[in-house]
């Protein structure tokens, strides 16, 4: 992925060092990182580039410097953790209602809110639409995991 950024991470990692993130959060880079962990895995100094990737994300969606486009990325991520928070694993019905929802009332867009309803007969069919999720069954355990990262991000 990184040959195909504006930005390799390397280059963010260094313009958050000098001070130059008002460039950092606008490098289209931010957007096109996937969090494969791949930079992180190969960084010779041990720095989570995929979560500084992340923070970058979000920071930029905070100030507003991110486009409509950009800012549905963020509503799906939390939207994403939100479902997994509650159920302790991903509950598909529910997490496609929360983005929506999310996403219509910071946009107002209809069209998008209805964009993938024609999709729900097609995987009705082949069984790959499940209108009750599963919930895990010790979610004390996912809630110490949410709790231990809520309390690692305060650092």
């Amino acid at each position: 992925m990184g040959a195909a950024m504006d930005s390799p991470p390397s280059h963010l990692i260094r313009l958050l060092q000098i001070g130059q993130a008002e460039q950092a959060l606008e490098a289209q880079a931010i957007w096109q990182c996937v969090s494969c962990q791949t930079c992180a895995t190969r960084c010779p100094k041990s720095v989570d580039c995929a979560g500084v990737m992340d923070a970058l994300r979000q920071v930029a969606a905070e100030r507003g410097v991110a486009t409509p486009r950009q800012q549905r990325i963020v509503l799906f991520q939390k939207a994403f953790l939100n479902n997994i928070r509650r159920n302790g694993r991903l509950n598909e019905l529910e997490l496609i209602g929360e983005f929506k929802l999310s996403t219509f009332l910071h946009g107002r867009s209809l069209s998008f809110l209805f964009k993938d309803a024609g999709l729900a007969p097609q995987l009705m069919k082949r069984k790959k639409f499940h209108l009750v999720g599963e919930k895990a069954h010790d979610r004390a355990v996912v809630a110490r995991i949410f709790a231990r990262c809520m309390d690692n991000s305060q650092l």
